[in-house]
């Protein structure tokens, strides 16, 4: 439990947030939401000690423990990855090491004697007797095999060094569990595994995630940093977007009448209650959203960016055709073979694969960019597309400001500019800034710009919502569930893939899978999961 009373943090003159009094539970997930820089991260790092509050404490239960996933990923370099968990329970690692350098004198005393019967006993208490096959599970769960288990975490790649330090934080079910993006550089199945873990978790879990589908399937509770204000809501993030669009509908018209509110509302309410994700907290999580008082409901102060894709022209009856492709890379590592596919009308294609380079080489040669080994493809004569690179670099090594960067990949005037940048959420002076100083979120909303001065009627994208906040992630999404071209794109977001794409088309080292269906049924299919096993050789 974690009791936050009178709580305020202010820098200069800029408040974060102030006079917040909130009672984390047993029990209870909840999502920390808020536009970037609203102060998600900074509520955490108060929380946890690292940030000293303005004003206000914070009090943990009685013996309680904490547990934060570390954000430092070379500070473990030196250790090996089994030690580096068991070191996330700091109480039981030292009550370890106590034990090992008692047993190892040579000049073994009574009074060593007595100091180990009582850390054996406390060892017991804290189940040390399992702490490394506990740690083994973690790891194996989370994607380590079991053979860079006692190798130095400094010998990982970066996204095995992220699953060791999830591990760390998650090891010996502490009391307290604070979580910054966990599932940042975590592939599909890991996070499912994440997912299920802590849809089985009993204690109290507070976590900051740009993905919506984790935050849905997870939270009980959304903590809103709104206004300068935090506000708690019971129900996952898609009730709050959903309430706080519908609060913002009912704010803009006027004439509406209270008890009209007041009934559309409660409506609301009532439907969302009766279709609560699948979860253990599926009943507790009902009764509090029939208690809600709609006078909670509140719009929000967010702004999303106006993404809206319009094509030219309508594209014909032939889009894509694709034969015999193939990839490998430079050190012989086949990405995909033997790639045969026609797109039709209507396609939304996710492309997915367990390596990421086999999307982004396949999105490069369907541009251009890029040779393939063997195959060829062919657009056709009606379609033009749009391309969103993984990797953007490129187009921002310049000294241009943001006008005259949009104006290079479009016609029209100063102002006709300025109008699509505002529509990205760039006002005012911002859009003189060089484009070269740019932070990654900003950059994507430019790019996204770009290509909505193509008016394509195809566009591929790879991995969209890298660097972006859950606005821009919302917007984007939103406009691709209703665009009327075709769509082929890869993504790390669950709710991207699963409300975007109608078919899943996946790239291995032996052809391909190509199935015309929900993201969902694919990955829980029992005849798939067989598929994906021999097209991998597993």
């Amino acid at each position: 439990m974690i009791t936050v009373s009178n709580l305020s943090v202010q820098f200069g003159k800029r408040v974060l947030f102030n006079d917040v009094n909130l009672k984390f539970t047993n029990g209870n997930i909840y999502g920390i939401i808020g536009a970037n820089g609203a102060g998600k991260s900074t509520f955490l790092r108060t929380i946890c000690g690292d940030l000293d509050p303005t004003t206000g404490t914070i009090a943990l239960g009685p013996g309680e423990r904490l547990s934060v996933l570390s954000q430092d990923h070379f500070k473990w370099d030196g250790f090996t990855v089994m030690d580096t968990v068991m070191m996330g329970h700091s109480v039981l690692w030292d009550i370890m090491k106590q034990r090992e350098e008692l047993y190892s004198k040579e000049d073994f005393t009574d009074e060593d004697g007595m100091r180990v019967s009582e850390l054996e006993e406390k060892f017991a208490e804290l189940d040390g007797w399992n702490a490394e096959s506990d740690a083994a599970a973690l790891l194996s769960g989370l994607g380590i095999s079991e053979d860079k288990h006692y190798t130095l975490v400094g010998e990982l790649s970066g996204k095995e060094k992220v699953r060791v330090m999830l591990a760390q934080a998650l090891y010996g079910n502490p009391d307290n569990l604070l979580l910054d993006e966990p599932t940042n550089d975590l592939d599909m199945e890991t996070v499912t595994w994440l997912e299920n873990y802590l849809a089985n978790y009993e204690n109290t879990v507070l976590v900051v995630s740009h993905d919506r589908h984790f935050l849905d399937s997870v939270c009980t509770h959304t903590v809103d940093i709104d206004f300068g204000k935090i506000n708690m809501f019971a129900g996952n993030y898609s009730f709050w977007y959903e309430s706080s669009q519908l609060a913002l509908r009912q704010q803009q018209n006027q004439k509406a009448k209270a008890e009209e509110k007041k009934k559309e509302l409660e409506e609301f309410i009532r439907r969302f209650s009766a279709n609560v994700a699948k979860s253990k907290q599926t009943t507790s999580r009902k009764k509090m959203l029939d208690k809600l008082n709609v006078d909670e409901i509140k719009p929000s102060s967010r702004k999303y960016p106006g993404i809206i894709f319009n094509p030219e022209r309508e594209p014909g009856n032939q889009i894509l055709e694709v034969s015999g492709l193939s990839k490998s890379t430079e050190d012989g590592v086949v990405l995909f073979n033997d790639v045969n596919f026609n797109v039709e009308k209507g396609d939304k294609i996710v492309f997915i694969s367990k390596n990421p380079r086999a999307m982004t080489a396949f999105f490069e040669i369907l541009n251009g960019n890029m040779k393939p080994d063997a195959g060829h493809f062919n657009w056709g004569v009606t379609i033009t597309t749009a391309y969103l690179p993984v990797d953007n670099t490129d187009y921002f090594n310049t000294d241009l400001n943001l006008v005259d960067w949009l104006g290079q990949h479009g016609e029209g005037n100063e102002v006709f500019m300025k109008g699509y940048l505002g529509r990205m959420l760039f006002s005012g002076e911002e859009v003189l800034k060089k484009v070269s100083v740019l932070s990654g979120g900003e950059k994507m909303r430019c790019m996204i710009a770009r290509m909505q001065l193509r008016n394509a009627n195809c566009l591929i994208l790879d991995t969209p919502t890298n660097h972006l906040d859950l606005e821009s992630i919302q917007a984007f999404n939103n406009n691709l569930k209703t665009y009327k071209g075709n769509v082929l794109f890869s993504s790390h977001d669950h709710e991207f893939i699963q409300t975007v794409a109608n078919r899943v088309i996946e790239l291995t080292p032996n052809g391909i899978i190509d199935k015309m269906m929900e993201y969902d049924e694919y990955i829980s299919s029992d005849h798939i999961k067989e598929l994906r096993a021999k097209m991998y050789g597993e």
